[in-house]
């Protein structure tokens, strides 16, 4: 299996941690990395202003070890702008495999999502600093507005992952931006 750095991307309750914590959990070589881990690690509950920059540059410092390790990173962050994304997916680490997982989720699924959690406006708020990424950004859609689209997006991620070839290759080209 190729090494990879992943860079899972959405807005909250999307199911970017779920699929984090499976991908390493059904891939003894994948690291979990979370920035919301990292931030209460730090800080507890309330992260102290201007703290923002700390907490990334402590991700991808780690991130770095665990690829200098050989073992796959995937970053569990909702990364909503490309200058985060891009910051995230640049390692000077050779040999790795960079992948933004851009997750598709209805708006009202996600609103219903965020009101079981008592977090209601986080999707309009989201979407202020939300940007779609830019062609050039290797991007691959996860679509998770049911289990059955999420075990959908899953397989063909894990299958991406199992490869050995270019992800554009004709199978994956459905899933990729900046087709929608």
């Amino acid at each position: 299996m190729p090494l990879w750095n992943l860079v899972l991307s959405g807005y909250p309750a999307c199911g970017k941690t779920v699929l984090a914590r499976r991908l390493v959990s059904e891939n003894r070589n994948f690291v979990r990395l979370s920035v919301d881990d990292l931030r209460n690690m730090f800080f507890g509950p309330v992260e102290p202003p201007k703290e923002e920059e700390f907490v990334y540059n402590s991700l991808v410092t780690l991130r770095d070890l665990v690829l200098r390790s050989g073992r796959s990173v995937v970053l569990d962050s909702t990364a909503p702008r490309n200058t985060t994304r891009r910051f995230l997916l640049n390692t000077r680490v050779e040999g790795v495999v960079r992948l933004v997982v851009v997750f598709v989720v209805d708006k009202n699924e996600l609103e219903g999502r965020n009101r079981e959690r008592d977090m209601e406006g986080v999707v309009e708020a989201w979407d202020k600093s939300w940007e779609n990424p830019p062609a050039t950004m290797p991007v691959m859609k996860f679509r998770n507005n049911s289990l059955a689209e999420f075990e959908t997006s899953f397989y063909v991620l894990t299958d991406l992952l199992r490869s050995k070839v270019n992800p554009y290759r004709r199978r994956f080209i459905a899933n990729l931006f900046p087709r929608m």
